[in-house]
């Protein structure tokens, strides 16, 4: 039986996380979140962990006072998050906090030699040498659970000993916004930004796919997790979110993985690898998809894509500012603070602040974090 430690469980991934334990009959050993009491509560009554925690300690205050009938410790803040990751039994630790918030207890879990299932973006983005570094370290293997990495993961295995990785390509949907003008983004309300044409998921990282950041932080995912340069690193967008991405070997063959956009088979196959078993996802019957679709990028309206691109060409702590400037300008434009176009504007002047550091530390990261918050601040005059 396998045994989940499941961070972020309250969110989108940690659901549908839950939908597969249940489905296959997989243990959670611990739960943990941000703040949401309710759903947590439901989940630890269900699932019964050893262990819960929220970040939030008035919130974990108060679902150790609902849950003092059943036999789980709870603890609060970060640290909580990090010992639900790092300590509790489960030899998988699958982590989907949203944001900067997953880097610690990532660390943590891998040092504490657990397979990492990562649903975290930022994690590798912001840290992705102290990452990999540490996973090498504690022969720790780094599953992904994001549908692109997962597809061109399992594209990879079917690779022959003798073949050489030419290319890998991203799909992307292309968000809300595909083939709007620079006209018509200035005036983009956040209902329209968050109406995604092919999946559900958090108001964050459904902003970040409007603006398109999302694929950007994917391309500095991917460098990082295929050991490859930006360079081998294309985009296309793909309307139909069916092709979940591809790759390309020097002979110039192509290799795609398909399938429905439901997240359970990505997060099922990074819980169950190298074995496969049925899913909850319903089998793909190409006649009636119909027709795949695939366009180039608009770079120019949604220059975010570029901005991870040179980020992680650059190198240092420059991946880990301009991530943290885009969280600091999502959030003011999900608070209305901000324009959508500034988002992409104040991401680079922010990021012109960041430290020249090739070498770095997870206290230089944190650092970084506040220092571009407070830049995205000023320029947002607040």
């Amino acid at each position: 039986m396998k045994k989940i430690n499941l961070l972020g469980s309250t969110g989108s991934i940690g659901v549908q996380t839950l939908d597969v334990a249940r489905a296959r009959g997989y243990k959670i050993e611990s739960l943990a979140a941000f703040s949401n009491v309710d759903i947590i509560e439901k989940q630890i009554r269900e699932f019964k962990p050893a262990y819960a925690a929220l970040v939030d300690e008035k919130a974990a205050a108060d679902l150790k006072v609902r849950v003092a009938d059943l036999p789980v410790k709870v603890y609060s803040g970060l640290e909580g998050v990090s010992f639900c990751g790092a300590e509790a039994e489960g030899e998988i630790t699958l982590n989907s906090v949203v944001g900067m918030a997953g880097l610690k207890p990532t660390l943590d879990a891998v040092n504490a030699g657990k397979i990492i299932a990562l649903a975290n973006k930022e994690t590798l983005v912001a840290g992705g040498k102290l990452v990999t570094d540490a996973a090498k370290k504690n022969n720790v293997p780094l599953l992904p659970v994001d549908s692109e990495h997962s597809a061109i993961f399992q594209c990879l295995l079917g690779a022959p000993r003798n073949s050489a990785l030419k290319r890998i390509i991203l799909t992307a949907s292309g968000g809300p916004f595909f083939g709007k003008t620079r006209a018509e983004l200035e005036k983009v309300t956040l209902a329209d930004a968050l109406k995604h044409p092919s999946w559900s998921m958090g108001q964050k990282i459904t902003i970040d796919s409007a603006t398109m950041f999302n694929k950007g932080l994917e391309l500095i995912e991917a460098v990082w997790l295929f050991d490859v340069s930006p360079d081998m690193i294309d985009i296309v967008v793909h309307r139909e979110s069916i092709v979940h991405s591809l790759i390309e070997y020097d002979d110039n063959s192509v290799i795609a993985q398909l399938g429905h956009p439901d997240m359970r088979l990505p997060i099922q196959f990074a819980i169950t690898y190298p074995d496969r078993f049925p899913s909850p996802e319903k089998q793909l019957d190409l006649w009636e998809v119909g027709n795949l679709s695939f366009y180039k990028p608009d770079y120019e309206n949604f220059p975010c894509m570029d901005i991870c691109r040179n980020a992680i060409k650059k190198g240092g702590l420059i991946p880990a500012a301009v991530n943290c400037a885009n969280e600091e300008a999502n959030l003011l434009f999900r608070q209305g603070k901000i324009s959508f176009l500034q988002i992409p504007e104040f991401i680079s002047k922010a990021a012109e602040y960041a430290p020249d550091k090739p070498d770095y530390t997870l206290q230089d990261v944190l650092d970084t974090d506040i220092l571009m918050r407070e830049k995205v601040r000023e320029l947002a005059s607040i």
